[in-house]
């Protein structure tokens, strides 16, 4: 933002600090009205035909405006995708170990994504990949939703599992 002398236009438009328009001043009769309040010209719309400045303090403003950041920053939820490997002929006991980090992962809030890989021939029994992926979506839907089906890249099928929202 343009500040005090910085501002180049010759007319401006002047707002009030406490928000009533003064009317159409010239630059520097609108510094001297903003330096007799101890305050700064600040340049609000530099596009408008005369350009709008306002006097406020512009250190409170900044101030100000770095606080509602800073807020805004921590209320925001990092989503982060998880991913979870399977084989399409994966034991029992090693779909369980699996089964259990995604719904660790989907409890944290994350995404999952879960993906199955095919080694060599095992890619013509894309139906054993799918119905695994049906399983773990069975399996997890109390806290999941399934934001893609499992469709086929290169050799791997994925598909990504979303946390229920709790509101």
């Amino acid at each position: 933002m343009n500040v005090n002398e910085k501002i180049r236009a010759r007319e401006v438009r002047l707002i009030d600090s406490n928000g009533d328009q003064l009317g159409v001043k010239s630059r520097n009769e609108a510094l001297d009205i903003a330096q007799t309040r101890n305050l700064d010209l600040v340049l609000v719309a530099p596009n408008a035909k005369p350009p709008v400045c306002r006097i406020m303090d512009y250190g409170k403003y900044r101030f100000e405006q770095q606080k509602k950041e800073k807020e805004a920053r921590k209320k925001q939820k990092i989503i982060n995708v998880k991913e979870v490997r399977f084989t399409p002929g994966i034991g029992e006991h090693d779909f369980n170990t699996k089964l259990k980090n995604a719904k660790k992962f989907l409890e944290n809030g994350d995404k999952v994504k879960a993906s199955v890989r095919f080694r060599g021939r095992a890619i013509t029994h894309k139906e054993l990949g799918q119905d695994v992926l049906e399983r773990l979506a069975k399996e997890v839907q109390d806290i999941s939703t399934i934001e893609s089906k499992p469709k086929m890249e290169g050799r791997n099928m994925f598909m990504m599992l979303a946390p229920l929202n709790e509101k």
